[in-house]
């Protein structure tokens, strides 16, 4: 039998949709403390997140991970219950099987095999889950970071388990993310019958002409490492449904995905002064959903890129891609961060699968990392 398969489908069999964790962090915890971990459980709101611990001193190695799945739409489109793991020829079906309690469970199969060898570790060993990755990610592992700022706990090394292969475990890793900054602007008019225009302010018109330079703001990368950031416009609404009325007001939503060359002070600016120039009157709130995030210290990368060179035989292509994941919250605190999962091909889709050799790689994988940089050994 093997245990990383065994505990995904456990986990797999707990209806774990955004924020509920229903029970999953008690599972693990349960397995970790029966290995020496000192356990905290982290409530905040409805938010379940869980601080596990190995080690008295040194260099803290932590795991970061999600309990919470998306909702898995109609059931009836699944070919199997999406919340029973259905094995398929080498596939593992169910929610949240590739994203992400595919790698919890590999993350903590893989410290199991670690410390069952009794190596003489030069640091510690931290895993943090929360159940609110996958919705607003405001009680989550930004809270957690707060609480851990205040005890003086500093993470050195991340290692998130974010779905990131495209055809084989490990072909490529995350060493960093864009950051995200979204804004709900309103226009104001004045509401009038279509007939006489001159005794209203059409929103819809006034907006033309800013929103065809909104549409092509872009922000240059430095680093050479994300592409060039752009300003996507998602929502754009106005009118009553009637034909024959003016619109009083028009509410657009954009979203500008940027990498550390752009400061979010400087997209707003270039935002706002495209709205001033055009004297409109105007309502805007901002939203920053994540700082964007570079890992360029050599250590944990050499370590992780080295591990999989070790149990799969290639070398992995470091990426930026993609969207935000909780690593956005850890960076910041100065650690650290690379992502590293399964493959990411279903994941959010119907019939969700993880392949089982991927499972059974990352578990060898991670306990090669943690070896590569605990072990004294």
């Amino acid at each position: 039998m093997s245990k990383v398969l065994d505990l995904t489908k456990e986990l797999i069999s707990r209806k774990s949709v955004t924020p509920d964790d229903a029970g999953c962090q008690t599972i693990v915890a349960e397995r970790l403390k029966n290995i020496g971990f000192s356990i905290e459980y982290l409530r905040f709101g409805d938010v379940d997140n869980l601080w596990a611990t190995f080690g008295d001193s040194g260099p803290i190695f932590t795991f970061l991970g999600h309990t919470d799945v998306v909702p898995p739409g109609p059931i009836e489109d699944w070919e199997s219950d999406p919340f029973i793991a259905t094995d398929k020829d080498s596939f593992l079906v169910g929610r949240g099987s590739a994203d992400m309690k595919g790698s919890v469970a590999a993350f903590v199969t893989s410290i199991e095999d670690f410390l069952e060898e009794k190596p003489t570790l030069s640091g510690r060993i931290g895993v943090l889950l929360t159940s609110d990755e996958e919705g607003p990610a405001v009680d989550g592992v930004s809270k957690v970071v707060e609480y851990l700022e205040k005890k003086d706990e500093k993470i050195t090394w991340c290692l998130v388990g974010e779905p990131t292969s495209d055809n084989r475990v490990g072909d490529v890793i995350k060493i960093g993310r864009r950051g995200s900054i979204s804004a709900k602007i309103k226009v104001i008019g004045t509401q009038g019958h279509i007939a006489y225009p001159d005794k209203a302010n059409n929103p819809i018109h006034s907006f033309s002409s800013p929103l065809a330079e909104l549409s092509k703001l872009s922000w240059k990368d430095e680093t050479d490492r994300f592409q060039d950031s752009v300003l996507q416009i998602s929502n754009l609404n106005s009118g009553t449904g009637a034909s024959n009325v003016i619109p009083g007001s028009l509410v657009l939503d954009l979203n500008v995905r940027h990498s550390p060359s752009t400061s979010v002070e400087q997209i707003k600016l270039d935002v706002e002064s495209i709205l001033n120039k055009y004297n409109l009157e105007y309502e805007i709130h901002w939203v920053v959903g994540g700082k964007p995030f570079l890992t360029t210290e050599k250590e944990l990368i050499a370590a992780v890129t080295n591990s999989i060179k070790d149990v799969v035989g290639t070398e992995p292509v470091c990426t930026t891609d993609g969207g935000t994941s909780d690593g956005r919250f850890i960076a910041p605190t100065g650690a650290q961060v690379v992502e590293l999962g399964p493959g990411n091909a279903s994941i959010h889709k119907v019939n969700e699968s993880v392949r089982k050799t991927d499972l059974e790689e990352l578990n060898k994988i991670y306990k090669t990392i943690l070896s590569s940089l605990l072990s004294n050994i």
